[in-house]
Parts: structure tokens; C-alpha cells; sequence
């Protein structure tokens, strides 16, 4: 196994709150995913014309925590020799490579990265049945990226090269101080995972493609319709190149939909873009600014579960 061929995707990402009904209606009646299963009081989201078996998962729990970040693989013998280079390393496993009980099963391990954070990186996952959207349909195709805070960002994206194989695209500064990293997998899509550098571990946002353009900006404008304070958008990155539409869940996660990134050729070179030159955040030029209320968005609250594994 070459570490850099390591991860195929983002399957799925966990949270876990004390409000977990308000969360669930959110997600399946505002943001537009489909509530396919429960587990043990784990509840799990589709993404419609996604073969993943869920997108998001919810657990109710005194704290709010990001749960899990899992992806994908594309072999049980990937799995394994990931674990045993984890282990060789001291790094702490929640479980050995196993049988996953959750929507989908598979072959799977869990273990704590350098901030805490629960990872899972499985194989062997059973898809689901998907559909192709409809034109105009304004809800989620699948899961994009996602991204997390770390103060101690530079020690967290070297880590996340090492065992996961990611490699980093670009970079953004303000005043040569790196302000975040983004990180391709296997796959051409130019990250699926990035780091930010903020005062406490965290998620920055989880990222939803939709179907194109049109259907973009048409979920924009239903859930602002619908009383949903749009923090950021829309408008186009320059990194990427994708469109983005950032709106709070019902804890104050930040979530984004997005549609049009582009893919990295295995040649590429790293860029280092300044986010004080507006055509870097915005190409498009038609986003409401970039400033402290995005800023504190993104930083969201401390993650209260950090080196504590869920229940599922």
C-alpha cells in the first residue's frame, strides 16, 4: 500500500449534541438529506444521488462533538496495513481493523488523530440505491470535503500526511501568516479534507455538492427564504474553484453547499494565495465580505469529545 493512494473519499461525517431533534429536522427538512436508519439512538442521512450508505450521522450526548470523520479505501488489506503502521507508531487505535455494524458494514478502524479527533477509514462498504437528481432539484448530490480547526495546524497537517497520504494543494495567507491548508486524496477532486489554523480544535464546515449552478443557488435561496441566516456567499473561491454557501445547522455547525470544484493533475504545484486580494475569496465578486462574523462561524465552539470515543 502506497500511503498517497491511501484514501479514495469522505464517506461521512458524525456530530453528536443535546439537541438531536432539532438537528434531525434540520437536516432532512432544511439542508435536504434523507433519514435512512437508526442504531442504538444513532441517526443516519443519505445524500440522494450518493451511493454512500450516509453523509451524516447524529447522536444525542450532553456535550456538542464531532463524533467521527470517516473515509474510504479501497481494500481490507489497506485497512490493515494502515492499522499496523498505526500501532507501530504508538498511535491510539479505538478499535483494530473489524466488521463495522453500521448502515452499509464493511472493514473498518477507528483511532484518534494528533488533536483528538476520531477517524475511521473502512473498505468493502455496501452502496446504496441512488438516483440522478432532477434539474432544479435544490438539495445535497453527496458529501464534498470537510474541513477542522487546530492550533496546532502545521504538527496536524504533517500527521494527516503521514498516515492518510494526503498531500496539500494550496495554501491561503493574510500578512504571511498560513491561514489554512488544502488536502487531495487519490482521487483528482482538489481536497476533500483541509486544516485551519484556530485558537481550539474544531470543525470548520462540512462541505454538500449539489447537482449544478442553478440548483446551488436555488438551495441558497430556499433556506434564506425559510429563515436560515446565510453567513458567507454566494460567491466562487479561487482555491478550488467551487461555489459556496455557508449556513449554521441547528447547533451552529457550520455547513456548506457547494458545486463546481475543480480536479489537480498529479503534477501539480502548490499555491500560496493571499485572502487579502478579494478575487481569491470571491471570483465572482458578489459575496457579502469576509470578515470577524464569518471568521467566528468557522471557528465554531470548542469540540467538547476530544480523545473520547462515541458509544457507535
Amino acid at each position: 500500500m502506497s500511503n498517497s493512494n491511501l484514501i479514495t473519499h469522505l464517506r461521512h461525517v458524525g456530530f453528536a449534541m443535546p439537541q438531536i431533534e432539532e438537528q434531525r429536522a434540520f437536516y432532512s427538512k432544511e439542508w435536504g438529506l434523507t433519514e435512512v436508519a437508526e442504531q442504538d439512538g444513532v441517526y443516519f442521512f443519505a445524500a440522494e444521488g450518493s451511493p454512500e450508505p450516509y453523509v451524516i450521522r447524529l447522536r444525542k450526548d450532553e456535550k456538542k462533538r464531532a463524533d467521527v470523520i470517516s473515509f474510504g479505501t479501497g481494500s481490507r488489506a489497506n485497512v490493515d496495513s494502515l492499522a499496523e503502521q498505526l500501532l507501530r507508531d504508538d498511535v491510539e487505535l479505538i478499535h483494530e481493523p473489524k466488521e463495522l455494524s453500521t448502515p452499509g458494514g464493511g472493514y473498518g478502524v477507528r483511532f484518534f488523530d494528533l488533536d483528538g479527533r476520531v477517524i475511521e477509514v473502512s473498505a468493502d462498504v455496501e452502496p446504496r440505491t441512488y438516483r440522478e437528481l432532477e434539474p432544479g432539484e435544490s438539495i445535497p448530490e453527496k458529501i464534498s470535503h470537510c474541513v477542522v480547526n487546530s492550533p496546532t495546524p502545521e504538527a496536524t497537517v504533517e500527521w494527516y500526511e503521514k498516515y492518510l497520504g494526503f498531500r496539500v494543494v494550496e495554501t491561503l495567507h493574510a500578512h504571511e501568516r498560513k491561514l489554512m491548508w488544502f488536502m487531495r486524496c487519490a482521487n483528482p477532486q482538489h481536497h476533500v479534507f483541509a486544516v485551519g489554523s484556530a485558537p481550539h480544535v474544531a470543525m470548520h464546515h462540512v462541505s454538500f455538492e449539489m447537482r449544478g449552478v442553478d440548483e446551488f443557488l436555488r438551495g441558497v435561496g430556499r433556506l434564506q427564504r425559510d429563515g436560515h441566516e446565510l453567513i458567507w456567499g454566494p460567491g466562487r473561491h479561487k482555491t478550488g474553484d467551487n461555489a459556496y454557501g455557508y449556513f449554521s445547522d441547528a447547533v451552529g455547525n457550520t455547513v456548506e453547499y457547494t458545486v463546481g470544484m475543480s480536479d489537480v493533475e498529479d503534477n501539480w504545484e502548490v499555491n500560496n494565495d493571499d485572502v487579502t486580494d478579494p478575487e481569491v475569496l470571491d471570483t465572482w465578486g458578489v459575496s457579502n465580505a469576509w470578515g470577524e462574523h464569518v471568521v467566528q462561524k468557522h471557528f465554531n465552539t470548542p469540540d467538547e469529545g476530544l480523545f473520547v470515543a462515541p458509544p457507535l
